[in-house]
């Protein structure tokens, strides 16, 4: 046998339709859990356990705890590059996702988890922050803040020194609805407050939905770039 990239035992485990269906519903970069991934590929629990093991294994999927839950991603850009790869060869139809309701929508879109935002706004939030430089992802699910980022929020009052903690000023809370971070820890909750009380936020006050302010929209372009149309559940972010 020659000394080459196990590429057979790789194929083999894509080549499953219901592990391809799961992989492809990680290929956007979400963590998704085992209930869902079954749902996307038309399977029971049981046997999406049974797939789910063998993809670890075969190292295309990594898994994070959250809590009690466990969460499924793609192992890295490499794996999202041969699926699409492979998808140009073959189109695949969507993976299937359970429809959601008008208020899970609303909850969806923004909403408080614990103390700090969570939903789409919350991860589009914390992207904005990573992505001009001001938080960086870390070891051990945290968020390290930079320098830049230091001054940043001191000018909106948040004093970072006067926030640490055992477990980080900034830490990584995986999102359960968009399966991606958003910014959590005392970072978390100072800026949620902040947004509170400056009027860009509201929070509703019999449910955990959070609303964003016609005042709060403005805010948000201009200090994050990102924007979005009342009353819909849409956000479009720009660097």
């Amino acid at each position: 046998m020659c000394a080459q990239p196990n590429i057979a035992s790789t194929a083999f485990l894509i080549a499953d339709p219901a592990r391809a269906c799961m992989l492809m519903a990680l290929v956007d970069g979400r963590a998704l859990p085992a209930g869902e991934l079954a749902y996307a590929a038309g399977v029971t629990a049981q046997t999406a356990s049974t797939h789910l093991a063998k993809l670890l294994s075969g190292g295309l999927v990594a898994v994070e705890a959250q809590g009690r839950h466990r969460y499924y991603r793609l192992s890295g850009s490499n794996v999202a590059l041969v699926l699409e790869n492979l998808a140009l060869i073959t189109p695949v139809a969507p993976p299937r996702s359970r429809p959601l309701g008008g208020e899970a929508q609303t909850l969806r879109f923004a909403r408080c988890c614990y103390d700090h935002l969570a939903g789409r706004l919350g991860v589009a939030m914390t992207q904005a922050l990573e992505q001009r430089g001001l938080i960086v992802a870390a070891a051990d699910k945290r968020f390290d803040v930079t320098p830049k980022g230091v001054a940043w929020f001191a000018q909106l009052g948040v004093d970072i020194a006067a926030l640490q903690a055992r477990r980080g000023v900034a830490r990584q809370c995986l999102d359960w609805t968009e399966r991606q971070h958003h910014l959590a820890g005392p970072l978390g909750i100072q800026w949620m407050n902040l947004l509170c009380a400056n009027g860009s936020l509201r929070r509703a006050k019999t449910t955990r939905a959070v609303q964003v302010t016609p005042a709060g929209w403005v805010w948000l372009k201009e200090h994050l770039g990102i924007e979005g149309r009342l009353g819909e559940l849409e956000l479009a972010q720009h660097a």
